[in-house]
Formats: structure tokens, sequence, C-alpha cells
């Protein structure tokens, strides 16, 4: 009977130690695995997207303003020919276009020459009816005549400047149709294309609902897959007041800032209008944000490695990240990957 009762309480013994060991073993299968990451303090930005066409601030194509020979100058800086991508000076000569009869009609010397006398036959006359040796009259017709010689020196000047195509502004050469050179040309033949691009602009057009959110002066971060490492800046520098009847939307410009020359007229950009920002705010992704009865909550890793659910009150935000105004703090230990099945208070272990 003894031997019986040893048994049976043998028997209870290892059973209790198995349930044990089993309830354990149960225990460590349902440790959800998770990945954490700290909760820091960090800048965040809310901004309005849109998209448009770079173009140039400052772009013209010249034309030939009279009939005559070609030719195309040299660039002192390259030594050769003008050609398409070099840079040029304001007031550089980039063409000129040769017409002796054409010169000669002008006849700009004679012109100078002719204004010479005439101011000095002025300047006579001006001393004269100082002490009496000329009437008004004369001193009137004296001034009169050099007035007009001062018109046609100037007249001749400007008929002189037409032989030469000359940049209004320092850009760059971006079209140059090809002539042979000395071949006549005739008027009103487009000789150079030019831009400057160092600050540029973008026509927008954004929907009604963004009217009291942009204003002028808001600063612009521009992006184009050819420059996915380079920030490039800029500012909403003119806004429509009015709202088309339409397309519900407003118009305006963004001017963007291109000393390095790193974006190009005619790219297809993005660009994120700042309305928002906050150098030091709690911020996570909105990723991990779930939703329930009680509104948003995150997880967190709390005691005894277990999941505690925080509900959260968020600020501003944009695409990715959202700011949290309560629910977190510094260093708590938020729950990034694995929350999905996760309730409050289940058992979780960390594999990152």
């Amino acid at each position: 009977m003894k031997t019986i009762k040893l048994f049976l309480l043998s028997a209870i013994f290892v059973s209790a130690i198995a349930c044990n060991n089993q309830t354990t073993s149960e225990s460590t299968e349902l440790a959800v695995p998770v990945s954490v990451e700290s909760v820091k303090r960090q800048s965040i930005q809310q901004f309005i997207n849109t998209t448009g066409t770079a173009k140039a601030g400052s772009e013209t194509v010249l034309n030939s303003e009279i009939t005559g020979d070609y030719q195309l100058l040299i660039n002192p800086k390259t030594r050769r020919e003008f050609a398409l991508g070099d840079r040029v000076e304001k007031g550089q000569i980039i063409i000129h276009i040769e017409d002796d009869e054409y010169l000669n009609g002008i006849a700009i010397e004679s012109k100078k020459l002719n204004l010479e006398i005439s101011e000095q036959e002025y300047e006579k006359s001006k001393s004269l009816y100082d002490k009496g040796g000329v009437t008004l009259r004369e001193l009137r017709n004296a001034e009169l005549s050099s007035t007009n010689a001062q018109y046609d020196f100037e007249s001749a000047e400007i008929r002189l400047a037409k032989m030469e195509v000359v940049a209004p502004f320092s850009g760059i050469i971006v079209e140059l149709p090809y002539y042979t050179e000395g071949v006549k040309v005739s008027t009103n033949q487009p000789m150079v294309g030019l831009m400057n691009y160092n600050e540029m602009y973008i026509e927008i057009n954004l929907p009604e609902k963004n009217l009291t959110e942009i204003k002028l002066g808001q600063e612009v971060i521009i992006t184009n897959y050819t420059l996915t490492e380079d920030t490039i800046t800029g500012v909403v520098s003119e806004l429509s007041p009015i709202i088309s009847t339409e397309t519900r939307t407003f118009a305006g410009k963004l001017k963007i800032s291109n000393s390095e020359l790193k974006l190009r007229p005619g790219m297809f950009v993005r660009a994120n209008i700042i309305t928002a920002q906050k150098d030091s705010a709690i911020v996570i992704s909105k990723k991990i944000i779930m939703s329930g009865n009680r509104g948003k909550y995150v997880f967190v890793v709390g005691r005894n490695s277990s999941a505690d659910d925080r509900r959260i009150t968020t600020g501003i935000d944009n695409q990715d990240y959202i700011e949290i105004l309560e629910g977190l703090k510094p260093n708590d230990r938020l729950i990034t990957k694995g929350f999905e099945t996760l309730r409050n208070g289940s058992k979780v272990k960390i594999i990152l």
C-alpha cells in the first residue's frame, strides 16, 4: 500500500513539473517578436505639395535687326567662336553683321563732327550774348542747331548698334542657329537664344482649400529625380487673390535660388511649400499609428517586457511623419515592427 502511495505521489510530482515546464514554454512561445526605437525630439515640417516646370528667371531670343553678312565672334574666355553653353556677360557682342552700304548711310563720323561744331558754336554764342555781341534769337538758333546735332548723332549710334547682336543680360547661350560665315542674313532672323537661370521660377496652381495656408515669403523645398542628393530652396513670390471658376484653383509663382545651376530650365520638379515647422518635437512615423474606439494609439514596451498601448494626441504632420503632443515622452521604447497583432499587456520579445 505504501508503495502504491509513493508511486502516486511521484507521478503527481513529475506531472506538476512537466505542467510547469509546459506553461513556461507556452509563455515563451506567446512572446511576440517586435522591433523598437527610442523616442526622441527632432524637427518636423508640414508642407503642401505641388509640381511644375522650372523656368529661367531671364530669357530672350535675339534677332537680326538689319540685312548683312553674318560673322560669329570669338569668345575671349574660350579663344574660339561662341558656342552653345558659353557664358556671356551683359553688353558682350556675340555676332557682328557687316553691311558697307548700311554703314555709309549712317555717316557716323560726319554726324559726330557736326555735333562738335554745333556745340562749339553754341558755347561761342553764349559767350557773345553775355557781352551783347549776339541777339537772343541768334543764341536760341545756335542752341537749336546743337540740340538737333545731338539727336542726329544719337540716332546714328542707335542705327550702328543694330549691326551687332549684344547680350542684354549676363547668361548662357542656349540656342545658336547655324549660319555659314559671311552669308547674308535678312532682318528679323533668330541669332541667339540666351538664358540666365541663377534664379528660376515655377508657375503653380493650388486647390481653393489651400488659399488661407499659403502666404508670400514661405520657404519652399525643390526636388527633382536627377537631384536626389541636393536641396534647392525657394520662396513663394507671387499669389493671385482670385479663384478660377473653371478649375477651383488659384495661381502663384515660386522663386528659386539656383546659384550653382543644378536645376535646369525645363525640368519637371516637385515643390514642398512649408506651412508649419517645429525644431524640437516628438515625431514618429505615421505607419505605426493604430486607431480604435478611443482614438489613435501606439505601443511601447512597458514593465516586464509587455506591450503598453498609449493614447496619443497629434499635431502637425507631413506625408510620412507626425508630431505627438501627448502620450509619448523622450526615451520611451516605441514598438515599430510587430505591433499589428498586439494587445495591451501582450508579452513581447525585442529582436532589434
